[in-house]
């Protein structure tokens, strides 16, 4: 039991080994790259194809063979590669098992192009127009050949018909939107097409004159809309200009159901001769892969592919739009992050106005980069309004940010105001002057930096907390001043008689406070004293002395003061003992006998 248990686990790990390591034994064979889905409608990748393309380390060309359902495309590939029907690419009235999707020679050619050395593969396409496909299958399949290959061999049987030039319009957008492109900025450039008539006799024309009569635009009297459309890829064909060219190629030989059993003495000398200038023909015009100014080796063609199928299969029909988003994704995201660069570079809060400007210019340099390195022309808007509306994404952002840091910077500046101007309300000295500066600091200091979208919010809440607080101050100023002018003629009074016994000071203080409660007994309120001249000088004198640049008497009160008791206390005790002879001015005389003995407290 245990034996047979051990037997069926090393089975298992050996299958799985296997499968984990399966690899192509030999490449010198057809394989499929792209598949049809179960539908038959989009494509899918075969990782057969792409490994034999990956493995390659060189600079990469593709030639690519398309045209109507059996009309001869696998034999041609064979007979380009000098391949035989049983050992190259399946041919469709020999083998049951038909050219499904895009199928790839496992062994690239290897030629030496302007001095590189490339390896060409040779792509074999299914055909157009087979029972049980959709014509937008179809559609993809001409799309994906003409974007990956150098060289586009469009092979028509006869004649060039109106079906075949209606196909040509996503080769002619292609050229439209890429082509003319070159240098480090080219998204890829379009394959060459080459026009292949496989007919015997061209009646006296040649290939290129049969092709451009076909070209010639078709009389539409009734206005037939289809007519129309055909007449516009025929315009536009005109865009590619040298990028195509036209052959003729005749019958190989009039038993068409035997040619894979023929060998080339067999066949019409004429066809072996134009075959072989065929071959030359496409060695000379076949150029590598560019993509975005890089030529692919085998990874980065299958990366490549990987992103146009993906393109290809996004919408119901295949469109060059689709393609031209695929290149320009990876510009929209560079110019992106060149503008968020340039404003990454601004200290917020700033004003309104500069910052536009700034994201003015940082718009135009990223529209002006996208404008030089995007892909496609008409297609290009969408990528243009795609960069458009995530700058505008940014832009919305970042003024939000400027908003709130203005509003941050702003709120913290008027609290601090606020916070001074209710310290100049509660000055221990009453000062106009004090408070006017004061005031003007604080506002000066908000309007220097205060900037950005909320600047003007608080400057109202400024302006109506600015002159509340005035008005409040000039309220309580007078009766402040008033009140303390009383008790600081009181003061005065008992200092110059019971400290320093100065006898002016005594008086002085005494008129001063006679006037200031006799006035207002008289005129029955203080107000009234406001108004007199008097009033007017005694204020005048009191804001020099509070307030000047030299001394704020407000700040050094306390220190001023306890200097002057200090000193009055060294004066009563000491100082009129040493200095009693200096004195000029009438003192209180101290002796205690004699007509001048002061009178008795």
């Amino acid at each position: 039991m245990d034996i047979s248990h051990w037997v069926f686990v090393v089975s298992v790990l050996l299958l799985f080994l296997a499968s984990g390591s399966f690899s192509i034994d030999s490449f010198h064979q057809p394989f499929p790259i792209v598949e049809p889905d179960p539908g038959h409608t989009k494509l899918r990748l075969s990782r057969e194809g792409l490994e034999a393309i990956s493995r390659i380390n060189t600079p990469i060309a593709a030639v690519a063979v398309i045209g109507p359902y059996r009309s001869g495309k696998s034999f041609l590939l064979n007979q380009l590669l000098s391949l035989s029907c049983y050992e190259g690419f399946g041919v469709g009235h020999m083998r049951d098992t038909k050219t499904k999707g895009i199928w790839v020679w496992g062994t690239p050619l290897e030629l030496n192009i302007d001095g590189v050395r490339t390896s060409v593969f040779y792509l074999d396409t299914e055909g157009f127009e087979s029972v049980g496909k959709s014509n937008v299958y179809d559609d993809r399949i001409f799309a994906l050949a003409t974007v990956m290959s150098s060289v586009l061999i469009y092979n028509l049987p006869e004649t060039v018909r109106e079906a075949d030039i209606s196909r040509l319009s996503f080769a002619v957008e292609l050229a439209e939107e890429f082509y003319g492109r070159f240098g480090q900025d080219v998204a890829f450039e379009p394959a060459k097409l080459l026009w292949l008539i496989q007919r015997d006799f061209l009646e006296g024309k040649t290939v290129k004159e049969m092709v451009d009569e076909a070209l010639r635009h078709v009389p539409n009297t009734g206005g037939d809309k289809n007519i129309d459309q055909v007449n516009q890829i025929r315009d536009s064909l005109a865009v590619m200009g040298d990028n195509s060219t036209a052959f003729s190629l005749p019958q190989p030989h009039l038993m068409r159901t035997k040619l894979c059993d023929l060998k080339d003495d067999d066949l019409d000398p004429m066809y072996v001769k134009k075959r072989e200038q065929l071959k030359e023909l496409v060695a000379s015009i076949i150029r590598p892969k560019i993509v975005q100014g890089k030529s692919l080796n085998g990874k980065e063609f299958v990366s490549f592919l990987e992103k146009i199928l993906e393109a290809l299969n996004k919408g119901e029909i295949p469109s060059t739009g689709s393609l031209v988003e695929v290149f320009n994704k990876g510009i929209v995201e560079r110019c992106l992050k060149l503008y968020n660069r340039r404003m990454g570079k601004l200290r917020l809060p700033m004003p309104e106005q500069s910052l536009q400007d700034v994201h003015d210019r940082s718009r135009e340099e990223a529209m002006k980069a996208f404008d030089k390195l995007h892909f496609g022309r008409r297609h290009a808007k969408s990528s243009f309004e795609q960069l458009d509306e995530d700058i505008k994404e940014v832009n919305k952002n970042i003024i939000m940010a400027n908003e709130y840091h203005s509003a941050r910077l702003c709120e913290a500046l008027y609290t601090q105001c606020e916070d001074n101007v209710d310290q100049l309300q509660v000055l221990r000295l009453p000062s106009m002057a004090k408070f006017n500066a004061g005031f003007l600091q604080c506002n000066r200091s908000f309007e220097q930096e205060c900037i950005g979208p909320s600047r003007a919010n608080y400057e109202q809440r400024m302006v109506k907390m600015m002159g509340k607080s005035r008005s409040l101050f000039i309220k309580e100023y007078n009766q402040r001043l008033f009140n303390w002018l009383v008790t600081f003629s009181l003061i005065m009074v008992m200092v110059g008689r019971f400290i320093i016994k100065f006898i002016l000071i005594e008086m002085a203080a005494w008129v001063l406070f006679i006037f200031l409660e006799t006035y207002t007994r008289m005129f029955w309120s203080s107000e009234s004293l406001y108004y007199n001249p008097v009033w007017h000088f005694i204020v005048s004198t009191w804001e020099t002395i509070v307030y000047n640049p030299i001394l704020d008497l407000d700040r050094w009160a306390i220190p001023i003061g306890c200097t002057v008791a200090l000193w009055m206390l060294y004066w009563r005790c000491y100082g009129r003992r040493k200095h009693k002879s200096r004195w000029l001015l009438p003192m209180y005389n101290s002796h205690k006998s004699g007509s001048n003995r002061p009178r008795s407290d």
